[in-house]
């Protein structure tokens, strides 16, 4: 069944670069938030599931990873992606205010302004991966392509 729900900025971005998604809506608790718990409920498998890390550095820019559930990104990696000294995760206070999401909601597309966003090279081993859609409880199915396309994003290694 086609998801008739209220549009979020995730998929108005992908509508109008006519790029092909599904959503896919699952039950979520407050206690749990992570992207291993929104891959089971939505039973999804996690490696397929990929969660949004908000990072800033010691000058406060922002940037965005995309990776697989149960991955973390390497520092050092990170830091060597973005040309950085330091590197830490943005704080929880300021997520809604710097990206427009809450935690559990988090998408690569659609933040309030675009920051460098760097996709998982693990996602092209699919032909489809699930991001969120800006809110909790939906996931969108995409290409990895067709992701990287639209959030003006750079494949790389960093897990």
């Amino acid at each position: 069944m086609a998801y008739t729900g209220k549009k979020t900025n995730a998929m108005r971005i992908l509508d109008s670069l006519s790029i092909e998604y599904e959503v896919v809506l699952y039950e979520w608790d407050e206690e749990h938030l992570d992207a291993v718990h929104a891959s089971q409920a939505a039973g999804l498998s996690s490696e397929q599931v990929f969660k949004t890390i908000v990072m800033q550095d010691s000058d406060n820019l922002v940037f965005v990873f995309c990776l697989p559930a149960e991955f973390s990104v390497s520092m050092k990696k990170a830091r060597s992606l973005t040309g950085s000294k330091e590197m830490e995760l943005i704080k929880m206070d300021s997520l809604l205010s710097t990206t427009g999401y809450i935690r559990g909601g988090c998408s690569p597309l659609g933040m309030k302004k675009h920051f460098p966003t760097f996709l998982e090279e693990l996602a092209l081993l699919h032909e489809h991966i699930y991001i969120s859609a800006g809110q909790r409880g939906l996931q969108l199915r995409i290409r990895p392509e067709d992701l990287q396309r639209a959030a003006e994003a750079t494949f790389a290694d960093f897990t």
